[in-house]
């Protein structure tokens, strides 16, 4: 499943980026968002977009479009 499939409250467990550029991984990285970490979705802007995610106690927003190429497992 990707990370924008899941639902706000929803966890999940990262797998792996898809075809990220490696300056986009780099930067998701240094955010947090490393495999085998846990991810709650807080909620989703109006539009849609940007995805409000939980990574280790701490909030970040990340862009659908990425979302969409990162791999999770639903806890």
């Amino acid at each position: 499943m990707k990370l924008s499939q899941l639902q706000p409250g929803q966890k999940g467990t990262i797998s792996g980026f898809g075809s990220l550029s490696k300056d986009i991984r780099k930067k998701l990285m240094i955010m947090g968002l490393l495999p085998q970490t846990e991810v709650t979705i807080i909620r989703r802007a109006p539009m849609g977009d940007p995805i409000q995610v939980e990574v280790r106690d701490v909030s970040l927003a990340v862009r659908v479009n990425i979302a969409e190429l990162i791999s999770v497992e639903v806890a």
